[in-house]
Protein backbone atom coordinates (compact mmCIF):
# COMPACT_ATOMS: atom_id res chain seq x y z
CA UNK A 1 0.00 0.00 0.00
CA UNK A 2 2.93 2.43 0.57
CA UNK A 3 4.21 1.84 -2.34
CA UNK A 4 1.01 2.19 -3.95
CA UNK A 5 0.91 5.63 -2.62
CA UNK A 6 4.26 6.70 -3.29
CA UNK A 7 4.17 5.11 -7.02
CA UNK A 8 1.13 7.46 -7.22
CA UNK A 9 2.86 10.71 -5.38
CA UNK A 10 5.46 9.95 -7.85
CA UNK A 11 3.57 9.82 -10.75
CA UNK A 12 1.39 13.45 -11.85
CA UNK A 13 -1.55 13.86 -10.78
CA UNK A 14 -5.08 13.02 -13.00
CA UNK A 15 -6.11 16.44 -14.32
CA UNK A 16 -10.07 16.25 -14.01
CA UNK A 17 -10.65 17.90 -17.07
CA UNK A 18 -9.23 14.64 -19.54
CA UNK A 19 -12.19 12.51 -20.49
CA UNK A 20 -11.88 9.22 -18.25
CA UNK A 21 -10.46 6.27 -19.88
CA UNK A 22 -13.97 4.75 -21.16
CA UNK A 23 -14.39 6.79 -23.84
CA UNK A 24 -11.60 5.48 -25.85
CA UNK A 25 -14.18 2.88 -26.64
CA UNK A 26 -15.67 5.37 -28.80
CA UNK A 27 -14.36 4.12 -31.89
CA UNK A 28 -14.58 0.58 -31.38
CA UNK A 29 -18.73 1.52 -30.82
CA UNK A 30 -18.44 3.45 -34.06
CA UNK A 31 -16.86 0.77 -35.82
CA UNK A 32 -19.47 -1.43 -34.49
CA UNK A 33 -22.49 0.74 -35.37
CA UNK A 34 -20.57 1.11 -39.12
CA UNK A 35 -21.37 -2.61 -39.94
CA UNK A 36 -24.59 -3.12 -42.00
CA UNK A 37 -28.27 -2.73 -40.14
CA UNK A 38 -29.13 -5.96 -40.90
CA UNK A 39 -26.17 -6.83 -38.67
CA UNK A 40 -26.68 -4.23 -35.90
CA UNK A 41 -25.91 -5.71 -32.12
CA UNK A 42 -28.57 -6.77 -29.84
CA UNK A 43 -29.48 -4.08 -27.30
CA UNK A 44 -27.26 -4.00 -24.59
CA UNK A 45 -28.58 -5.13 -21.18
CA UNK A 46 -27.82 -3.21 -18.28
CA UNK A 47 -24.64 -4.46 -16.12
CA UNK A 48 -25.76 -6.64 -13.28
CA UNK A 49 -22.71 -5.96 -10.74
CA UNK A 50 -24.06 -1.84 -10.51
CA UNK A 51 -24.02 -1.41 -7.33
CA UNK A 52 -20.03 -3.04 -7.43
CA UNK A 53 -19.60 -0.29 -10.40
CA UNK A 54 -20.37 2.63 -8.55
CA UNK A 55 -19.05 1.23 -5.27
CA UNK A 56 -15.84 1.16 -6.89
CA UNK A 57 -16.69 4.81 -8.72
CA UNK A 58 -16.43 5.91 -5.40
CA UNK A 59 -13.69 4.22 -3.57
CA UNK A 60 -11.66 5.08 -6.63
CA UNK A 61 -12.99 8.92 -6.15
CA UNK A 62 -11.79 8.33 -2.72
CA UNK A 63 -8.15 6.71 -3.67
CA UNK A 64 -8.42 9.89 -5.40
CA UNK A 65 -8.86 12.30 -3.17
CA UNK A 66 -6.90 10.54 -1.02
CA UNK A 67 -3.83 10.79 -3.54
CA UNK A 68 -4.64 14.31 -3.98
CA UNK A 69 -4.44 15.27 -0.36
CA UNK A 70 -1.41 13.08 0.06
CA UNK A 71 0.16 14.89 -3.42
CA UNK A 72 -0.74 18.03 -1.34
CA UNK A 73 1.05 17.02 2.41
CA UNK A 74 3.85 15.55 0.28
CA UNK A 75 4.52 18.63 -1.76
CA UNK A 76 4.08 20.70 1.49
CA UNK A 77 6.31 18.27 3.28
CA UNK A 78 8.88 18.72 0.53
CA UNK A 79 8.73 22.17 0.76
CA UNK A 80 8.92 21.99 4.47
CA UNK A 81 12.34 19.47 4.01
CA UNK A 82 13.60 21.95 1.77
CA UNK A 83 13.32 24.71 4.01
CA UNK A 84 14.48 22.77 6.80
CA UNK A 85 17.55 21.77 4.43
CA UNK A 86 18.30 25.54 3.38
CA UNK A 87 17.76 26.13 7.42
CA UNK A 88 20.22 23.63 8.35
CA UNK A 89 22.33 24.63 5.29
CA UNK A 90 22.37 28.21 7.10
CA UNK A 91 23.02 26.80 10.69
CA UNK A 92 25.84 25.01 9.35
CA UNK A 93 27.39 28.11 7.72
CA UNK A 94 26.68 29.71 10.74
CA UNK A 95 28.37 27.16 12.79
CA UNK A 96 31.11 27.09 10.67
CA UNK A 97 31.41 31.13 10.93
CA UNK A 98 31.08 31.00 14.73
CA UNK A 99 33.80 28.16 14.36
CA UNK A 100 35.71 30.58 12.61
CA UNK A 101 35.06 33.28 15.31
CA UNK A 102 35.51 30.83 17.90
CA UNK A 103 39.58 29.76 16.98
CA UNK A 104 40.11 33.64 15.91
CA UNK A 105 38.72 34.16 20.14
CA UNK A 106 41.25 31.37 20.88
CA UNK A 107 44.28 32.32 19.24
CA UNK A 108 43.05 35.77 20.94
CA UNK A 109 42.38 34.57 24.19
CA UNK A 110 45.54 32.77 24.15
CA UNK A 111 47.80 35.83 23.11
CA UNK A 112 46.26 37.83 25.65
CA UNK A 113 46.53 35.50 28.25
CA UNK A 114 50.21 35.43 26.42
CA UNK A 115 50.25 39.16 27.50
CA UNK A 116 48.92 39.14 30.77
CA UNK A 117 51.63 36.23 31.61
CA UNK A 118 54.08 38.82 30.40
CA UNK A 119 52.81 41.57 32.24
CA UNK A 120 52.42 39.55 35.57
CA UNK A 121 55.50 38.24 35.10
CA UNK A 122 57.36 41.75 34.66
CA UNK A 123 54.90 42.81 37.39
CA UNK A 124 56.87 40.60 40.09
CA UNK A 125 59.91 41.75 38.46
CA UNK A 126 59.39 44.93 38.99
CA UNK A 127 57.56 44.42 42.35
CA UNK A 128 60.99 42.62 43.43
CA UNK A 129 62.73 45.83 42.09
CA UNK A 130 60.55 47.40 44.48
CA UNK A 131 60.91 45.58 47.12
CA UNK A 132 65.06 45.75 47.00
CA UNK A 133 64.63 49.61 46.21
CA UNK A 134 62.56 49.83 49.53
CA UNK A 135 64.94 47.64 51.48
CA UNK A 136 67.57 49.72 50.31
CA UNK A 137 65.70 52.92 50.97
CA UNK A 138 65.16 51.49 54.23
CA UNK A 139 69.31 51.08 54.68
CA UNK A 140 69.61 54.72 53.34
CA UNK A 141 66.90 56.16 55.77
CA UNK A 142 68.77 53.87 58.33
CA UNK A 143 72.13 55.77 57.85
CA UNK A 144 70.43 58.96 56.79
CA UNK A 145 69.20 58.98 60.71
CA UNK A 146 72.31 57.84 61.99
CA UNK A 147 74.15 60.42 60.44
CA UNK A 148 72.31 63.59 61.09
CA UNK A 149 72.42 62.44 64.90
CA UNK A 150 75.91 62.40 64.45
CA UNK A 151 75.58 65.68 62.81
CA UNK A 152 73.37 67.06 65.62
CA UNK A 153 76.06 65.52 68.49
CA UNK A 154 78.78 67.60 66.44
CA UNK A 155 76.05 70.36 65.97
CA UNK A 156 76.03 69.79 70.18
CA UNK A 157 79.98 69.77 70.45
CA UNK A 158 80.25 72.64 67.96
CA UNK A 159 77.98 74.49 70.31
CA UNK A 160 79.40 73.39 73.63
CA UNK A 161 82.78 74.60 71.93
CA UNK A 162 81.99 77.77 71.09
CA UNK A 163 80.77 78.12 74.51
CA UNK A 164 83.62 76.62 75.58
CA UNK A 165 85.71 78.88 73.34
CA UNK A 166 84.19 82.00 74.64
CA UNK A 167 84.34 80.80 77.95
CA UNK A 168 87.96 80.12 77.00
CA UNK A 169 88.40 83.20 75.41
CA UNK A 170 87.47 84.95 78.48
CA UNK A 171 89.63 83.41 80.73
CA UNK A 172 92.53 84.13 78.30
CA UNK A 173 91.68 88.05 78.20
CA UNK A 174 91.59 87.78 81.76
CA UNK A 175 94.64 85.41 81.65
CA UNK A 176 95.96 88.05 79.30
CA UNK A 177 95.07 90.89 81.42
CA UNK A 178 96.95 89.09 84.30
CA UNK A 179 100.34 88.34 82.33
CA UNK A 180 100.55 92.32 81.09
CA UNK A 181 100.35 92.95 85.25
CA UNK A 182 102.46 89.94 85.60
CA UNK A 183 104.71 91.59 83.06
CA UNK A 184 104.54 94.67 84.89
CA UNK A 185 105.81 93.69 88.27
CA UNK A 186 108.33 91.54 86.46
CA UNK A 187 110.00 94.49 84.49
CA UNK A 188 109.79 96.18 87.46
CA UNK A 189 111.27 93.37 89.29
CA UNK A 190 113.88 93.52 87.10
CA UNK A 191 114.42 97.20 86.94
CA UNK A 192 114.60 96.77 90.96
CA UNK A 193 116.71 93.93 90.74
CA UNK A 194 119.28 96.04 88.10
CA UNK A 195 119.19 98.63 90.60
CA UNK A 196 120.15 96.63 93.76
CA UNK A 197 122.92 94.67 91.62
CA UNK A 198 124.48 97.94 91.22
CA UNK A 199 123.75 98.88 95.30
CA UNK A 200 125.15 95.39 95.50
CA UNK A 201 127.84 96.08 93.56
CA UNK A 202 128.36 99.12 95.41
CA UNK A 203 128.21 97.63 98.79
CA UNK A 204 130.82 94.81 97.83
CA UNK A 205 133.06 97.55 96.38
CA UNK A 206 132.88 99.00 100.04
CA UNK A 207 133.00 96.07 101.92
CA UNK A 208 135.75 95.31 99.80
CA UNK A 209 137.43 98.54 100.84
CA UNK A 210 136.55 98.45 104.11
CA UNK A 211 138.56 95.16 104.22
CA UNK A 212 141.55 96.55 102.92
CA UNK A 213 141.40 99.08 105.06
CA UNK A 214 140.64 96.60 108.08
CA UNK A 215 143.55 94.74 107.25
CA UNK A 216 145.84 97.99 106.96
CA UNK A 217 144.66 98.85 110.32
CA UNK A 218 145.13 95.39 111.90
CA UNK A 219 148.27 95.34 110.29
CA UNK A 220 149.31 98.74 112.22
CA UNK A 221 148.15 97.49 115.06
CA UNK A 222 150.27 94.37 115.61
CA UNK A 223 153.82 95.21 117.37
CA UNK A 224 156.81 94.43 115.17
CA UNK A 225 158.70 91.78 116.44
CA UNK A 226 162.78 91.75 116.38
CA UNK A 227 164.75 91.19 113.56
CA UNK A 228 166.81 87.58 114.70
CA UNK A 229 170.34 87.41 114.60
CA UNK A 230 172.38 84.92 112.78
Amino acid sequence: MVYFLRTMADDPAPDPAKPAAPAARAPKAEARDSRPAEAAAPPPSPPKNYAAVIALGALSAALLLVVIVLWTELGARNSTIVQRKNRLDQLQADAVVLQSQLDESKAGSAALQKQMDDAKAESDLNKAELDKVKAASVELQSRLDKALAKAADFETKMEEAKVASIKHQGEVDVAQAQTAVLQTQLNKAKADAVQFQAQLADARAQMADLQARLAKFQAAAQPQKPASKN
